[in-house]
C-alpha cells in the first residue's frame, strides 16, 4: 500500500510532502520531479503568483545516492512568496497579532465560508490558505514518484486540454482514443510532449488562438474561465483493481483522486456520459482475439470494465470550473457585518486548465501506482519487477487452460 500527506498553506513557509510504500532502488532524480512542477505552472492566463514562484522540490528522507530506500519519502517545496507574509502567517503568538486585518467577507465558490462554519475560524484567511491549489504542488510532487515508478514498467501519463470557455477543436482527438484508432507505438506521454508545447495545451493551433483571444477578453472583463481535458494512460495490464468490493474498484479509486483536485465538478471514464444516450450495440467494446491475448474493437469503456483494467489506455476526462477569484467580483455577506456587499478580491488566475490536466496526470498516475502495487507487491523494485514478469508470462496462458480443462 501507498500513501501521501501534504501539508503546509498558500502563503506559509514551506509545502511538504511525504510518501509511503514504494519499494527500494527505484531511481529517483529531483530534477525529474522539478520538471513536472515546471509543467504545473504553465498555461496562458495565469496568475501574479506564477511570476513568484519557481517550485524547486528537495528531498529531506527516503532517497540515498539517487534510490529510494523502502522508507517514506519527505519532499518540501519552499514558498518563495513567504517573506512577504512572515506577519500574517506566523505561527507564533505575536504582540502585533492584533493589528493583522481579519477578514470577513466570503468568495462565492471557494471554501472561505464553510471552512469558517466548519472549523469556527474568526478569520477566513485561515480557510483561504490550506483550501488554496497551491498544495496541489506538493500533489505533483508526490505523485512524480509514482510517475517514474509506472515507467519502469512502461506505463505512460499524459493529458491535454480539451475546451477551455467552451472553446473545442474541430477535429477531436477523443474519437481517437475511444475508436482504439491508435498507431502500435503510442504511449500516453506524447499526448503531453505535444500538448505542452502550446501555451494553453490544446492539439490544435487554430485553437489555442481562438482560446488565447477569449482569454485576453476576460482578463479585461475581470472574469474567468473554467474548461475540459483529459488525463490518459497507457501500458496499464489488465487485471488492476477488482469488483469484490467497492473500495476495490480502480474506477472508483481515480474517481475519487480526479474529483479531489480543487475546482474539478465533474468527470468520466471513457465515453462516459455519452453511454447514457445510445444503444448498447453502439457502446460496448467487442472481444478480439490478438496474438498474446485478447483485446476490444473500441475502447468507449477507457480501459475499465467492472473496476477492472482491461489493458487498453485509460481514459479520465474531467470538467474544471471557472476560478472562483473574480477582479469583476459577485455578491456576497459581510460576516462581519451581516450586510450584503461584493466579494473581497484576492491575487488569482484568469484561467488555470492547463495546470489542473497537469495535475490530474499526477493524480491517476498515483491511482494506477497503487493499485499495481497491491497486486504485484514486492520490497525493492527488483522483486516487484519479478513479479510483474512472471503475470506477463502467464496470465493468457492460465485464462485459456482455465476453460480447456
Amino acid at each position: 500500500m501507498i500513501r501521501f500527506l501534504t501539508s503546509g498553506e498558500s502563503h506559509g513557509k514551506a509545502l511538504a510532502a511525504i510518501i509511503d510504500g514504494f519499494p527500494s532502488n527505484l531511481e529517483l532524480d529531483i530534477d525529474y520531479i522539478n520538471s513536472h512542477l515546471k509543467r504545473r505552472m504553465m498555461g496562458y492566463g495565469r496568475g501574479g503568483r506564477m511570476k513568484i514562484e519557481t517550485d524547486e522540490a528537495e528531498f529531506l528522507s527516503g532517497v540515498r545516492f539517487g534510490k529510494t530506500l523502502g522508507s517514506p519519502i519527505t519532499i518540501m517545496i519552499e514558498n518563495r512568496d513567504w517573506k512577504n507574509w512572515t506577519g500574517k502567517m506566523a505561527s507564533g503568538k505575536t504582540e502585533d497579532q492584533t493589528e493583522v486585518e481579519k477578514i470577513s467577507v466570503p468568495r462565492p465558490g471557494h471554501a472561505d465560508l464553510v471552512g469558517t462554519q466548519k472549523y469556527a475560524f474568526d478569520d477566513i484567511r485561515n480557510s483561504i490558505e490550506r483550501s488554496s491549489a497551491r498544495e496541489t504542488a506538493a500533489r505533483v510532487a508526490a505523485c512524480s514518484i509514482a510517475r517514474k515508478f509506472l515507467e519502469e514498467f512502461g506505463i505512460k501519463v499524459g493529458s491535454f486540454v480539451e475546451s477551455i470557455g467552451g472553446i473545442y477543436p474541430v477535429d477531436s482527438f477523443s474519437r481517437k482514443l475511444f475508436e482504439n484508432d491508435l498507431p502500435q507505438d503510442f504511449d500516453a506521454w506524447k499526448l503531453s510532449a505535444l500538448s505542452d508545447k502550446s501555451e494553453v495545451r490544446v492539439l490544435e493551433e487554430e485553437q489555442e488562438e481562438k482560446i488565447k483571444s477569449k482569454i485576453q477578453t476576460v482578463k479585461k472583463n475581470g472574469d474567468t474561465l473554467g474548461g475540459t481535458f483529459y488525463a490518459v494512460a497507457t501500458g496499464v495490464p489488465q487485471g488492476l483493481g477488482s469488483f469484490v468490493h467497492y473500495d476495490r474498484k480502480l474506477s472508483a479509486e481515480i474517481s475519487h483522486s480526479i474529483m479531489s483536485i480543487n475546482a474539478i465538478k465533474a468527470m468520466e471514464i471513457g465515453d462516459g456520459f455519452r453511454s447514457a444516450e445510445v444503444f448498447g450495440s453502439e457502446f460496448h467494446d467487442e472481444i478480439t482475439l490478438q496474438e498474446n491475448g485478447f483485446s476490444r474493437k473500441t475502447n468507449r469503456a477507457g480501459g475499465i470494465e467492472g473496476g477492472v483494467s482491461t489493458g487498453l489506455p485509460i481514459i479520465v476526462r474531467a470538467a474544471m470550473k471557472p476560478i472562483a477569484t473574480l477582479m469583476s467580483p459577485i455578491g456576497t455577506v459581510d460576516l462581519a457585518t451581516l450586510r450584503e456587499i461584493q466579494a473581497r478580491r484576492e491575487r488569482s488566475d484568469f484561467t488555470a486548465v492547463p495546470a489542473c490536466a497537469v495535475i490530474a496526470e499526477s493524480m491517476l498516475a498515483w491511482s494506477i501506482a497503487k493499485f499495481f502495487l497491491e497486486k504485484f507487491g514486492g520490497d525493492s523494485i527488483q522483486e516487484t519487477k519479478e513479479n510483474f514478469m512472471n503475470f506477463k508470462n502467464r496470465d493468457f496462458k492460465r485464462t485459456t487452460d482455465n476453460f480447456s480443462r
